[in-house]
């Protein structure tokens, strides 16, 4: 049986279709569904086996990145979402949705003695909307859905990024340490050799402080990354196909790595799938 997907989307959502891709071609069934039609009923996430909150600008981004969308989930779905993690299931927030999980304080959550919001995701240091391909290097091996990647010698990938308010910073000295120690980074901005970004643009397009790009919780389930997996699941779509795959379209992207773990993790047993 396929495991089902929650693509979770709300007004200003605009990645949701190509993150319901990666999922069906990681070998699920996608379905996105309206923020206001889980609210109505939170049990009907007990369907699903895996969620994610996509890219976008959920609410315009009026207040601040994904904060209307988070105070929704912590108001209204703070049990349903404890309870699907509790379950053993995946979770993922790219970009915007990564905003929505660290306003949420699911990431990178209790820390160093410390509880509430850990961290944040601030404007970039450039001071503009940054939109770019980047190369990360995978970090952590305790995260689900980077399985293989840091054990492979963590080789630098690449994927895009297209952000205004993405500069990772941890609340204090105490928590910064903590996300290292417990394995919580799960990658870094690098440079193509795969030298560490060191805080430099363009290379760290937003100036996050260790060069953090994504972190995951304890339990290793919850990703949440500003770069874009689900625009890099067909080697079509790197700006450098044609070069790096010979004149062919065929191939997998990188990000879609991490979609395949979701979906194996997700297909062992969490659920009853259809």
């Amino acid at each position: 049986m396929k495991p089902k997907t929650l693509i979770l989307r709300t007004a200003g959502t605009n990645c949701d279709e190509e993150t319901a891709y990666a999922f069906e071609l990681a070998g699920a069934v996608a379905e996105r569904v309206h923020l206001n039609r889980i609210l109505e009923n939170p049990r009907a996430m007990e369907q699903y086996q895996l969620l994610a909150i996509p890219g976008g600008f959920s609410y315009g981004d009026d207040i601040a990145a994904g904060r209307i969308f988070a105070n929704q989930i912590v108001h209204h779905l703070r049990d349903a979402l404890a309870a699907f993690i509790d379950a053993g299931k995946p979770v993922i927030g790219i970009c915007n949705g990564f905003q929505v999980l660290i306003k949420t304080d699911l990431l990178p959550g209790p820390l160093a003695g410390q509880s509430g919001q850990t961290a944040t995701l601030t404007n970039n240091d450039c001071g503009r909307f940054v939109d770019r391909w980047i190369c990360l290097k995978p970090q952590s091996k305790r995260c689900i859905w980077t399985e293989g990647l840091a054990d492979a010698g963590g080789l630098p990938i690449d994927l895009p990024v297209a952000h205004g308010e993405g500069k990772f910073v941890p609340r204090n000295d105490l928590v910064r340490p903590a996300l290292w120690e417990q394995e919580r980074v799960v990658f870094t901005y690098v440079k193509p050799d795969g030298s560490p970004a060191a805080g430099h643009f363009p290379e760290n397009p937003n100036g996050s402080i260790d060069d953090i790009a994504g972190i995951c919780d304890d339990s290793g389930l919850v990703l949440g990354l500003m770069p874009h997996p689900e625009r890099f699941v067909r080697m079509l779509q790197h700006p450098a196909w044609t070069s790096r795959n010979r004149g062919s379209a065929g191939g997998d992207g990188a990000g879609l790595k991490l979609f395949f773990n979701a979906v194996r993790r997700a297909g062992q047993g969490v659920g009853a799938g259809i």
